[in-house]
């Protein structure tokens, strides 16, 4: 099992600990950095910046949200970082929710999301092989567009620049079943969210049955402490956030997945708290045992134990969320 670094997105500004940190994961032999976007920061100039202190690390987006590009746009954005760092990048895409699609990208929520992400990826890997000029006769992507209010005037065409690699990774953040397992038909690798090890069956039947060479990249928290509820913490109000706050009351993506894991009284609580305006209390609502599954908190010797079932599954890269260098130091010399 491989380790990454995830880095997140920005707060209300740069951490200046980002570039160190990648750093020090270089230096101790992680094997890929990776960056998010919400509404502030975009994942892919911080990828840039750390790719110019970096020499050997791969860096990949967990995850750049498709509403805010167009393919092609996603697609320029990759090719022109794998140029820039020497064939490094990773491209993990994800279709984020109706509340952030139409709240903050303007753009209405796609009716059929298997199908936005299929064309999706379809027009970013035709871009990325340069065979041909990008054609797709898509619903929700089409190339070139031919919609009433056109111009009739759109050309087919393939990029100027010839991508370093055709066949550069394109991963997916996908949590419901049948996202699942169209990930596991149309990409490289799948980021999952909240994973748990002991929990496979929570994301469908194409858990038991990847192909060859397919990654499993999931995020989790990883602190070594020596206190594990004060170490859960942050997991907790990470999970308050996203459970109670990322999503309506009546579709919640986040929610919905921590249902199927075998919370769904408490999922339901916390998004009621959130909603009221009670945050404090949607955190503390957070079962410890959910968090705990879902991350690597406490002392050193529990990590190493706890550390095995995730070795034991499909999970081929952990993409840790580490907050200190002691902390990626430890998981390093656990995991070799």
């Amino acid at each position: 099992m491989r380790l990454g670094l995830a880095l997140g997105y920005w707060g209300r500004g740069p951490s200046a600990d980002h570039v160190p940190l990648a750093q020090e994961a270089e230096r101790l032999g992680y094997d890929t950095v990776w960056t998010a976007e919400s509404w502030g920061s975009d994942a892919f100039t911080p990828l840039t910046w750390i790719a110019a202190h970096t020499s050997r690390i791969r860096m990949g987006t967990a995850v750049a949200q498709m509403a805010a590009r167009s393919p092609t746009t996603t697609a320029m954005h990759a090719l022109t970082l794998d140029h820039l760092s020497g064939g490094r990048m990773l491209l993990g895409l994800g279709l984020s929710g109706p509340q952030v699609v139409e709240g903050w990208y303007g753009r209405p929520f796609p009716k059929s999301p298997l199908t936005a992400t299929r064309e999706y990826v379809d027009v970013v890997r035709q871009v990325l092989r340069r065979e041909a000029p990008v054609e797709l006769a898509g619903r929700f992507h089409p190339h070139p567009y031919r919609g009433p209010d056109g111009t009739g005037l759109g050309k087919a065409l393939r990029p100027i620049t010839h991508p370093l690699r055709p066949d550069l990774p394109v991963l997916l953040g996908a949590e419901g079943p049948k996202n699942v397992a169209q990930t596991v038909r149309i990409a490289d690798g799948w980021l999952p969210l909240y994973w748990a090890p002991g929990r496979p069956e929570a994301y469908g039947p194409a858990v038991a049955d990847l192909p060859p060479g397919f990654l499993v990249a999931p995020m989790a928290q990883v602190r070594v402490c020596d206190d594990v509820a004060e170490g859960l913490l942050p997991v907790k109000a990470m999970l308050g956030f996203y459970i109670g706050g990322m999503g309506h009351a009546g579709r919640n993506f986040h929610a919905d997945l921590m249902a199927r894991m075998g919370y769904e009284g408490q999922a339901l609580r916390i998004q009621e708290l959130f909603l009221a305006g009670r945050r404090e209390e949607a955190v503390r609502a957070v079962p410890d045992a959910f968090a705990d599954e879902i991350s690597l908190v406490g002392p050193r010797e529990r990590i190493a134990e706890r550390l095995q079932a995730w070795r034991e599954g499909p999970v081929t890269d952990l993409l840790a969320l580490a907050p200190d260098p002691h902390t990626l130091r430890v998981l390093a010399e656990l995991n070799s």
